[in-house]
């Protein structure tokens, strides 16, 4: 059973992680809990605004990148190797492991400095899952609520800078400045909490299942870190808009729950738990809690996988 390291207030502080074996290392943010508003009246899916209460968490200050979560892929596929070579073949699917990709999963965009793109839900849980086995920290991905809360930084407006779309070209690569790609990490201003990317470059996952009228329960009372888990595969919740979405799509409140028709050219049956080959807008960043689950509890958070027999 993993054994997590008690932290204090006092440690609470921005730090980097570095992945073992490597010469990588993730850049972590400490985001202070409290509450705040989520949601506006702009879209149905977004109302009513609500009072939600998050506790304190590190974010991600960058999206993960392809050299970071290559290094996952890598691992998997040797394990995969190295069992085959010891009982002879097998018969494995994307269930069990990462299968190699058939294609360039960047599509040319770049990979150095670049976000890494293309995976599932579930793939970026795994990568989750396999850094806190690396590093023994919680990771995993944050909560729609933990996600807008860590945008917003603070802000009540549009944007988490304000709710002049003319700016957004500062703080964003989207469908106006992108030249139809994604862009390196880091290179546009970060928002009040020095985070980057936030908004726009790749749509980022997040831990919940996709309800249009999820926020109907809250509307006369505070939540208090909600989850709302996975029990389909379709649709899941992916936030931030991307180098390819128009500036509405960008706002803190914005939701997208994913499709099927994100892999459709996945020649794979079942379609791969890994990867997604229509959807090189969609990407990842982690959080750690200041305040883990026990350890019995964490294993809800790493997903069991759903059979995905879809076109």
């Amino acid at each position: 059973m993993l054994s997590l390291p008690l932290v204090s207030q006092a440690q609470f502080e921005a730090y980097s992680e570095p992945i073992p074996g490597s010469d990588q290392s993730i850049e972590m943010t400490p985001i202070e809990g409290g509450t705040f508003y989520m949601g506006s009246t702009k879209e149905e899916d977004e109302s009513p605004r609500h009072e939600v209460k998050v506790g304190s968490f590190w974010m991600g200050t960058y999206e993960i990148t392809w050299q970071q979560y290559t290094l996952f892929v890598k691992e998997k596929l040797s394990d995969l190797k190295a069992n085959a070579a010891a009982d002879g073949p097998v018969n494995v699917d994307a269930v069990s492991l990462p299968t190699p990709p058939y294609i360039d999963m960047s599509f040319g965009m770049g990979r150095q400095g670049y976000p890494a793109i293309n995976m599932t839900q579930y793939a970026a849980v795994q990568f989750a899952k396999w850094l806190t086995a690396q590093t023994g920290h919680f990771y995993r991905l944050p909560t729609e609520a933990e996600w807008e809360y860590a945008c917003r930084a603070g802000s009540e407006t549009a944007y988490s800078f304000g709710d002049d779309a003319s700016k957004l070209g500062q703080y964003a690569w989207y469908k106006k400045n992108s030249e139809e790609a994604y862009h390196k990490i880091g290179t546009k201003k970060p928002n009040a909490w020095g985070l980057y990317d936030m908004h726009g470059n790749v749509a980022e996952w997040t831990m919940d299942q996709y309800v249009a009228d999820a926020y109907q329960k809250y509307a006369n009372e505070t939540a208090d870190n909600p989850w709302v888990y996975p029990e389909e595969l379709y649709p899941r919740v992916v936030r931030g808009g991307s180098w390819s979405a128009t500036a509405d799509m960008l706002r803190c409140a914005n939701r997208r729950g994913s499709q099927a028709a994100w892999k459709v050219l996945d020649p794979q049956i079942p379609k791969s738990l890994w990867w997604l080959t229509n959807a090189a807008f969609v990407g990842f960043r982690l959080v750690r809690p200041l305040d883990p689950p026990p350890p019995e509890e964490i294993e809800k958070y790493w997903l069991e996988p759903i059979k995905d027999y879809g076109g």
